[in-house]
């Protein structure tokens, strides 16, 4: 009886993790993606639109590596976390990039 209730407890955590690990990958994943190409096009030194298409490329790389790195990391947590911080770091160097340069 008690390795029945030990193996779905270990059933219910591995179901867990593994929708952890999604949401890390896709709606993360995506976020983060998205504030890199935002960051990325505003302080690249080109023209804007070369910028732009130079941000749109390594997003679309940044987009398809999220999912990868989620699935090969040892924790779901974990994977969630540092997704959620590269996000947050390139959200912040746009938003920087946006008040001091006064333009959107």
């Amino acid at each position: 009886m008690i390795t029945t209730a030990t193996s779905q407890a270990t059933r219910w955590r591995r179901r867990g993790d593994n929708a952890l690990r999604f949401v890390a990958a896709v709606p993360v994943g995506y976020g983060a993606s998205s504030l890199w190409a935002m960051a990325l096009a505003r302080i690249l030194p080109m023209s804007r639109s070369e910028a732009t298409v130079t941000a749109t490329l390594v997003a679309l790389l940044l987009c398809a590596l999220a999912p990868m790195y989620a699935y090969a990391e040892r924790s779901g947590w974990r994977a969630l976390l540092v997704l959620m911080l590269l996000g947050g770091i390139a959200g912040a160097i746009a938003w920087s990039s946006i008040t001091a340069t006064g333009r959107v």
